[in-house]
């Protein structure tokens, strides 16, 4: 008589997995890494995100073929589109829009906004991207110094956290653009801004490292005879990785959101080279009578900024789930 076997429980899914709801439809054996790609695909506010930051990204890389496609350069006037008798008004509704001029025409001056505009997204997402770089790099270095190494070198590390933390970055910031007036502002934005915005990643990546160090397969590769920077950069890299891919995405926008203050408050990049800070405050002076230029620059800021947030968002919940209860 043939008896049947009772059927083997389910095994419960690990609190900590990258993507619980993608483990029900993830073939077996699928690594967390592919378990968090099939639950990114599953959501539509990711795809929708990428698509966005991809237009903005192929803008910023293309900027100087989609302006010669446009006919116009960002510094070049057109004293034909406005209106001398109107206080340099655009000539044509939507801010003189035309087949000429995509997106119309800046008031006074004549320029083209499409092609500031797609020069501007260059400027704004150079300076956040490498800004960013420097962040995650440095944050990255120093969390994972002080969380595995611990003693003296955590206690420099975290004074030195919130030593720059507790800085007013923002004031400073203010005074190394106003009197470094012979420098590059491209560079020293990406440098001042990322000299402050280290911390915030950093702390992240200590906690992260402080619960790893001590995992058998650390001590394992210790027991084995691995140096420190083998295990630093073959077990505990790997294992925050995670955490920093989705903060990194967190930090972009406030990096976007960074440069276009400074250049509000007319500090950052120098006219004429063109960023969507710096066109939003010349267009404040002109709301009333052409709010096209306003509109136009402050939408793709709003945008790259939310998609850059919303992707974060996503990442966040599947790559770090404990990070984002807390």
């Amino acid at each position: 008589m043939a008896t049947t076997s009772p059927p083997t429980p389910a095994s419960p899914k690990s609190p900590n997995s990258p993507a619980g709801p993608a483990a029900e439809t993830a073939p077996a054996g699928s690594g967390p890494w592919q378990l968090a790609r099939s639950e990114l695909r599953r959501r539509t506010s990711v795809k929708i995100s990428l698509a966005v930051i991809a237009l903005f990204a192929v803008m910023a890389v293309a900027a100087p073929l989609l302006s010669s496609l446009g006919g116009w350069s960002p510094e070049e006037f057109d004293k034909t589109a406005v209106d001398p008798y109107l206080g340099g008004q655009p000539i044509g509704p939507l801010g003189g829009m035309s087949a000429e001029h995509w997106l119309g025409v800046e008031p006074v001056t004549g320029r083209d906004l499409f092609a500031r505009v797609v020069h501007g997204a260059q400027v704004s997402l150079l300076i956040a991207v490498a800004a960013t770089a420097i962040v995650v790099i440095t944050g990255t270095a120093a969390g994972i110094a002080a969380g595995y190494f611990g003693g003296r070198t955590d206690a420099v590390l975290s004074r030195l956290m919130d030593l720059t933390m507790s800085f007013p970055s923002l004031i400073f910031m203010i005074a190394m653009m106003s009197v470094a007036r012979d420098v590059n502002r491209i560079v020293l934005m990406i440098a001042v801004i990322g000299l402050f915005g280290w911390p915030g990643i950093a702390r992240v990546v200590r906690g992260q490292t402080l619960s790893l160090r001590h995992r058998e397969y650390v001590d394992a590769a210790r027991v084995g005879g691995s140096g420190p920077w083998r295990i630093l950069t073959r077990d505990i890299l790997p294992g925050v990785a995670g955490p920093v891919i989705a903060y990194t995405t967190l930090i972009i926008p406030g990096m976007i959101a960074t440069e276009a203050a400074l250049s509000y408050l007319g500090v950052g990049v120098r006219p004429p080279t063109p960023s969507w800070g710096q066109m939003i405050a010349e267009s404040v002076n002109f709301y009333d009578s052409d709010p096209m230029y306003f509109v136009i620059p402050s939408s793709c800021l709003f945008l790259t900024v939310l998609a850059f947030t919303l992707l974060g968002d996503a990442l966040r919940d599947v790559l770090d789930p404990r990070g984002s209860r807390t």
